[in-house]
């Protein structure tokens, strides 16, 4: 089988597990300006430390022990390094042109990672594409609503550079993360839907949003629902959310996209909502008891953590959701769904089986 129709099978009989934030675990490490910097950007005329996805190339035995430690916890699905390896955000280091070379080395760590831990069981790779550091919705200009800093064309262009490094690389499915910004998302998936008009073979996709607190939204307003009814048209493999909330605050959203998707459910929340310091208090058992009971009420296919949750989280939650049976996934709806800030339905039409929203 080829690593998609495999990937779809595992996901049939089983509840998937992601692994946890690259982030807290680099920090970890206590790198220095020196440490992202290698001996190969030694010289490099700007400050690079904080820019993780740079230590793919100049530390990449550090990325592969990360990837290698959530091996050992349980996780089938490794995501790449490469949440801010696109144009737009490694212009804030000058490294730009890097983004493909980032991408491209990032899955083969993880390869490498799958490699030394030894046969035994499927693992794969999933490239992460993150939402840069611009928003195509919003102004950065509190006196000119109408400004943007970046516009659509340039987003897709960093993607679509960004998703063929992943695709060059060997990546088994991209995922697009971490969305504040719908209309960015849908850059993202225009750019890899033209990478599969010019020929490329795409691998199956993931989505996942971000409700940035309590209101129930995105940064950009949209309801749960109303996102999923913005990019449902990509057909993804999964739609999700991660980051931002806790396991608490996150399992009402999580339950709406399980009602209303006719996809495959991911879920990766932080390890609780960050203390007054910016860390995470949440121990892996609090986190795992969470997902396992999102796991027992048929809500998720696919579960992991994201900012603060550490191998200790995923082996956690690895035991919480094993030998318990994935949401089924439910047949398309063919009534008229459209999406601004909330969903709006169309009554009256059959909602059994068929074409689109």
């Amino acid at each position: 089988m080829t690593a998609a129709t495999d990937f779809e099978a595992e996901a049939a009989k089983r509840i998937l597990v992601l692994d946890g934030a690259m982030g807290t675990m680099i920090q970890t490490h206590k790198p220095d300006e020196s440490t992202y910097r290698g001996a190969r950007f030694a010289d490099h005329p700007r400050d690079v430390a904080g820019n993780n996805e740079l230590l793919s190339l100049t530390q990449p035995e550090m990325i592969r022990d990360i990837h290698g430690a959530f091996l050992a916890a349980g996780a089938d699905i490794l995501s790449t390094n490469t949440f801010g390896a696109n144009r737009i955000s490694q212009a804030d280091y000058g490294m730009e042109d890097l983004s493909y070379e980032m991408n491209v080395a990032s899955v083969r760590v993880a390869r490498e990672a799958i490699e030394k831990m030894g046969g035994g069981r499927r693992i794969w790779v999933a490239g992460g594409i993150g939402p840069t550091n611009q928003t195509a919705s919003i102004s950065p200009d509190v006196n000119d609503p109408g400004h943007r800093g970046v516009t659509f064309d340039q987003l897709a262009d960093a993607y679509g550079e960004a998703a063929r490094g992943l695709i060059d690389g060997g990546c088994d499915m991209l995922l697009v993360e971490t969305i504040f910004d719908t209309l960015n998302a849908k850059a993202a998936l225009y750019a890899i839907a033209a990478l599969r008009d010019d020929g490329v073979a795409v691998p199956p996709v993931m989505i996942s949003g971000t409700i940035t607190d309590r209101s129930g939204r995105t940064l950009t307003g949209q309801t749960p629902e109303a996102f999923w009814v913005s990019v449902c048209h990509a057909k993804p493999f999964s739609v999700g959310l991660n980051c931002a909330l806790g396991a608490a605050e996150m399992r009402a959203h999580i339950r709406t996209l399980s009602g209303i998707a006719d996809t495959r459910i991911s879920a990766y929340p932080n390890a609780g909502l960050p203390n007054e310091m910016g860390g995470y208090d949440e121990t892996p058992e609090q986190t795992a008891r969470h997902l396992g009971e999102w796991a027992d009420a048929g809500l998720v296919n696919i579960v992991g953590g994201c900012c603060g949750t550490t191998p200790d989280h995923i082996a956690a939650i690895a035991r919480a959701v094993e030998g318990k049976a994935p949401r089924k996934v439910p047949a398309q709806v063919r009534h008229l769904r459209l999406s601004g800030l909330e969903m709006f339905e169309m009554a009256g039409a059959d909602n059994t089986e068929g074409a689109v929203a």
